[in-house]
């Protein structure tokens, strides 16, 4: 069922039970990223089922996740998409090996459209 070592590592990354998933789409449903996402969180499951990983840490999901959680708090069989995209994205950044987030580049992101949670969300998985 799985065909990647990436899929591997990033079902034993995540913790996510994906055999749950009954595909309700609620985790999306309740997504505050829904409409910037390429890949959507009720699809995170199924790239995941049908390994897909690669596709997954390409994806443009995977840096317009807010890491809000509420698609974790919304699914009924305890699933935990978002988990899939926090591992998928740490597995990007161990690839990479390198901080390339620094206290000093922040200011230059503050935008009052762009919410804190992400910066803050940013700076954590940036930072060894």
């Amino acid at each position: 069922m799985y065909k990647t070592n990436n899929t591997e590592e990033l079902l034993n990354i995540s913790g996510a039970d994906i055999k749950r998933c009954m595909k309700c789409g609620r985790c999306s449903a309740s997504c505050p990223s829904y409409e910037d996402m390429d890949i959507l969180p009720h699809q995170f499951v199924s790239f995941a089922e049908n390994g897909r990983a690669e596709d997954l840490m390409a994806s443009e999901s995977l840096w317009k996740c807010l890491s809000c959680f509420a698609c974790i708090e919304r699914c009924p069989r305890d699933v935990k998409p978002a988990r899939l995209i926090e591992a998928a994205r740490l597995m990007i950044i161990r690839k990479q090996g390198e901080d390339y987030l620094s206290p000093d580049e922040i200011p230059e992101l503050l935008n009052p459209e762009v919410p804190q949670q992400l910066l803050v969300s940013a700076f954590r998985k940036y930072r060894r």
